[in-house]
């Protein structure tokens, strides 16, 4: 088997807003035990991205790796097996910088339907991008659990292309939220995961 090619160092930079994002993340609740991935775009050929198996929590520079647009190791780690969907991202998103994908307890209680859960009325959706008031209704869109990423990629590209605004949740699994850079990425998904939250108590006040 061939060497793996040398690859520029990790700036510092893609590492710290990497690191800091899983410590916020895992505090907050959204990434149990090695649960989600987190990642930076550095150019328009590579992404700084969490290794697989790595806490979240705990990470350090050494859970931090490289992979090229095409979801490729170029460092000796391995990459999650959802590195395809933020390559994707990427992709389909010149302007996105940044990706994080969670697993929150209301997120994943409620996207165990197969319909998109639908916000109304809430103020906080004047948070996401686009959206100018409370008075609208938006839906998140929920896409069927899939092993082969390939394969959930072609089944999320369509949706994506049309407008997501939230970002997206795989059934029963985690949702997808992308921002210009780590900052904007991580309103976005705290944004989301405020109205799971209020969405999931909602329901239980109207049984």
């Amino acid at each position: 088997m061939d060497a793996m090619p040398p690859a520029p160092d990790t700036p510092a930079w893609a590492i710290d807003a990497v690191c800091e994002a899983g410590r916020r993340m895992d505090r907050l609740g959204w990434v149990p035990a090695t649960a989600g991935n987190i990642s930076v775009r550095l150019d328009g050929s590579r992404a700084a991205i969490t290794r697989s198996g790595c806490h979240k929590g705990f990470m350090t520079p050494a859970d931090v790796m490289q992979v090229d647009m095409d979801g490729k190791a170029l460092t000796a780690a391995k990459p999650s097996a959802e590195t395809l969907l933020h390559c994707q991202l990427y992709r389909l998103f010149p302007k996105a910088g940044a990706v994080l994908h969670g697993h929150s307890v209301a997120g994943t209680v409620l996207s165990m339907q197969p319909e998109p859960i639908r916000f109304t009325g809430y103020e906080v959706v004047k948070a996401f991008e686009g959206q100018a008031t409370h008075d609208v209704t938006i839906d998140l869109p929920i896409f069927s659990n899939d092993q082969d990423i390939a394969r959930l990629c072609r089944a999320t590209e369509p949706v994506l292309l049309a407008g997501a605004p939230l970002g997206y949740y795989i059934q029963g699994h985690g949702c997808y939220v992308w921002g210009p850079d780590m900052k904007a990425a991580m309103a976005r998904l705290e944004g989301l995961e405020f109205l799971l939250a209020c969405e999931l108590e909602r329901r239980k006040l109207e049984r």
